[in-house]
């Protein structure tokens, strides 16, 4: 049995979930928070049998868009911005995705 935690941005949130349960997978939501710009972020987790780890990857990779988004450039963010209006784009989103084995699994 693994354990996946996927983070994802909460813009892709509802409806990897949506994907998720659909197929038939039991996901626990939590609201989390960090990484590049501290935007908002959702952590999937999800206990499933070892052969089906591949099935909830594609679902994974089908909803959580990679985006580009522009930040201000400059080593002073908002100096940068006000006084030069330079800007560089940077990817993001997509899915940060950890697999663990699970020793012990029980519902009670």
């Amino acid at each position: 049995m693994k354990l996946i935690v996927a983070i994802v941005q909460d813009q892709d949130a509802e409806r990897t979930i949506k994907a998720l349960t659909d197929a038939g997978y039991r996901i626990t939501r939590v609201a989390s928070t960090g990484g590049f710009f501290s935007v908002g972020n959702t952590t999937l987790l999800a206990g499933v049998e070892d052969h089906r780890v591949g099935a909830v990857l594609g679902v994974l990779k089908e909803t959580c868009e990679r985006r580009t988004r522009l930040i201000p450039a400059g080593p002073n963010i908002v100096e940068s911005a006000a006084m030069m209006g330079a800007f560089v784009e940077v990817e993001v989103g997509g899915a940060t995705v950890f697999v663990l084995s699970v020793e012990r699994f029980e519902q009670i």
